[in-house]
Formats: structure tokens, sequence, C-alpha cells
């Protein structure tokens, strides 16, 4: 490897559905709806995730984890990434740094914030002060404005070693 650091972003929307749980940063979140998907649909670990594939250049999300492979199926966007920060370290990369936005009108977010740093912060391995995590609203614009979606975007920062 040539470069010492590497940087990705990572993107992600799902649609709020009935009788779904909410799962953001692989926390439970206490909602009338939930994300829709083949996952856990947590829109903000699939950022994560999609930051450190792109970061490393290999892939997305979808590459690695396909919505048509049934054993995947409600699984933890924990455990993908986990499998991803495995892929990272077999490759000699390490996280700097992870900043992350989750763009949601409903429900507040600024109560479970530390909880989701917390929790992403134990699967990459790193201290709970590499992990930012903010969120925003839409101001009432588009699907996420008017409360029929979430999304979250993330930055990774690795090291080469």
């Amino acid at each position: 490897m040539n470069h010492l650091s590497r940087v990705g972003i990572g993107y992600d929307v799902h649609r709020l559905a009935e009788n779904r749980k909410l799962v953001l940063g692989g926390v439970e979140i206490p909602f009338d709806k939930g994300l829709l998907g083949h996952s856990d649909s947590d829109v903000l670990t699939h950022a994560v995730c999609d930051a450190l594939l792109g970061a490393a250049a290999l892939g997305d999300i979808g590459r690695h984890f396909p919505d048509t492979d049934e054993t995947l199926e409600g699984v933890s966007s924990l455990d993908m990434l986990s499998h991803i920060v495995g892929l990272l370290a077999e490759r000699g990369y390490s996280v700097i740094n992870i900043d992350a936005v989750v763009i949601a009108e409903r429900p507040k977010l600024s109560p479970h914030i530390n909880a989701m740093r917390g929790r992403l912060a134990e699967v990459l391995g790193v201290d709970v002060e590499l992990v930012s995590i903010k969120a925003k609203t839409n101001e009432g614009l588009d699907s996420v404005g008017r409360r029929r979606a979430i999304a979250a975007h993330a930055i990774a920062l690795l090291a080469a070693h």
C-alpha cells in the first residue's frame, strides 16, 4: 500500500414502516415505526459500513451482503460491521475516525447519540471519542422531511499499516 491514510464516504436511506423495530447505530430506539429492509435496516451502521468499504476500495455493502441472500434476512447491521472490520484488518487497515449524520424528522435522536457512539466504537475497536454522530432534520423537505424515511451519511478515515 502506497498511502498512509484513506478516506471513504457512505450513504444509506430506508423507508419507515409499521411493525418494524427502529435500530440506529446498533441501538433500538423507541418509536412507532422502524426501517424497512432485508437486514435490521440500520441506516447509520450501513452508511458507516459503506464509508469503511469505500476507503479501502472494497466496493459497497450490497456487494458483501446482497439482499438476495436469504441467510442475511434480519441480520444485525453490527454483525455486518464486525465482518467489515475484519476485512479491513486482513488488509492492514485500522480506523482513525468516523463522522456521521443521521437525518430524521422524528424521533428525537439526541438522547440516543452517546449509546450509538458507544455501540459503533465497540464494534470498530476504537475509543468512543473517535466516533462522531450528529442528528439533523430535513426541515420538512423530501421523503425524509415528510417522515417517510430516515437517511444517514458517514465519512471514515483509515490508516494503512
